[in-house]
């Protein structure tokens, strides 16, 4: 567990709870806004607690990496700083969007480039 990145310890237990056998947790971040509660990574799947829900239910969502279409860098300014001058991504399954923003361009960057090591593999 000390080699994993994480931002809240009681997040990173839901994600241990809920692995497969055999599956490692690779990071999981606390994301900020509305909507998202924290995004986590595993060697199989994105894992993403959604909090928009009616009702204030609260979904987990295992999104398998074969099952994502493109990741992307989501800023509202110029990209003139940077490719990754935001602390935003999204992530395209199907039709539906996952936007998630994160405290610091680092995590958002590390996401990123997880993501699109997996999807470019298969």
């Amino acid at each position: 567990m000390a080699d994993i990145p994480y931002d809240r310890k009681e997040q990173l237990r839901q994600i241990e709870s809920g692995l497969l056998p055999g599956e490692r947790i690779v990071a999981v971040y606390d994301a900020i806004g509305a909507g998202t509660g924290f995004l986590g990574l595993t060697d199989r799947r994105v894992i993403v607690q959604d909090t928009s829900f009616v009702g204030k239910k609260v979904a987990l969502t295992s999104i398998p990496y074969g099952k994502i279409s493109a990741v992307s860098v989501v800023s509202n300014k110029s990209f003139a700083g940077g490719f990754f001058s935001s602390g935003a991504i999204a992530i395209h399954v199907g039709t539906h969007t996952y936007e998630v923003d994160f405290r610091g361009e680092n995590k958002a960057h590390h996401v990123h480039d997880v993501i699109l090591h997996h999807i470019s593999q298969g």
